[in-house]
This record gives C-alpha cells, structure tokens and sequence, in this order.
C-alpha cells in the first residue's frame, strides 16, 4: 500500500487534491482512499489530507503516520507544522516551490504549482487554485496516469484551464 500525506492550508484545494487523486488511482483499475483533517474550517488554517493506493481493498481509514510521500502545497506551513514526522526513510516529498529545496536524508521534488496556476488564471477567491496543478506533477511520479488524471479533472471541472495546468506541472516538474 502506497500512503501519502498532503499539507495545505484552507483554501488552496488541499482536500479537493486528495479526492482528485484517489479518483484518479480508481480510474487506473487500484484502490484508493481520501480523508482529510481539519479543526474549525477557516480559510488559511492548516489541513492534512491523507490517500492510500493500493491494488487490494483498503480496509484503513485512518491516519497516516509513516508516509512514502509528503505533499507540501504551502511551504510557509513547515514553520509551524513538522511535515516530516514520521515519514518512511526512503520517503519522499513534494514541494511546491519555484526552487528546490533540500530535506536531509529525502528525495525532495518541486514544481511551482501557484505559478502554473497563476499563469493560467486559476484564482479563487484571491488564491491560486492549486489541485489540479498538483494532480499533473503527482501523475509525473508514476502514482497515476496522465490519462487519469486528465479524466478525473474533466469529470469534475467544466473550466479546461484545470486540465492544461495539470498538463503543465506534467511537464515542470523533474524526476
């Protein structure tokens, strides 16, 4: 089972990720699950999403305390926030950052979600609309198929501008 803990603060589509990316490890034929946890819901406060794939039934709804991979929407969250508690020593993390940033003893990847999002228009409210963004650089690690991700994005979204940021952050990102 492949677990995956995801960090964002209210608003940035942290939770509406996690849904996303379960959706689209279905439509790869595997199992997933999505759950989010967050106290009083107030925009800008942090949220944890955690998402389980797996080619068998899942049967925990619990959370995730040893990821293999930590998604980090927010940097500025890791001030107050360990977002690498627990992770498994061969753990990665996904950043969202237009530079790289170094974690000792972890595989870091970045791409910069808000500017893909923010070069297309993706704003909600005053926040970059990072989701679907993130969806392409997560299908870029191999953990679903862009034609998934592609998929899930249009069964959710009318707007294609989610799709061509998903494609985007595809292409950004570096393994």
């Amino acid at each position: 089972m492949y677990e995956i803990r995801l960090h964002s603060r209210g608003g940035q589509g942290g939770v509406t990720a996690a849904k996303l990316l379960a959706q689209a490890a279905f439509l790869d034929g595997k199992h997933a699950t999505a759950t989010p946890l967050y106290g009083a819901e107030r925009r800008g406060a942090p949220v944890v999403s955690f998402i389980r794939i797996d080619e068998s039934p899942i049967r925990i709804y619990s959370q995730i305390r040893q990821p293999d991979l930590v998604i980090v929407l927010d940097p500025t969250i890791m001030q107050t926030v360990d977002v690498l508690l627990g992770i498994k020593p061969d753990g990665e993390v996904l950043i969202n950052s237009p530079r790289p940033v170094e974690m000792e003893g972890h595989k870091v990847y970045n791409a910069d979600l808000t500017g893909v999002a923010l070069s297309l228009g993706l704003v909600l409210a005053g926040n970059p609309i990072l989701n679907t963004p993130l969806l392409g650089a997560v299908a870029k690690l191999g953990l679903v198929s862009r034609e998934s991700v592609k998929q899930a994005i249009s069964e959710t979204f009318a707007d294609e501008r989610n799709e061509e940021a998903a494609l985007k952050a595809f292409e950004e990102l570096k393994v």
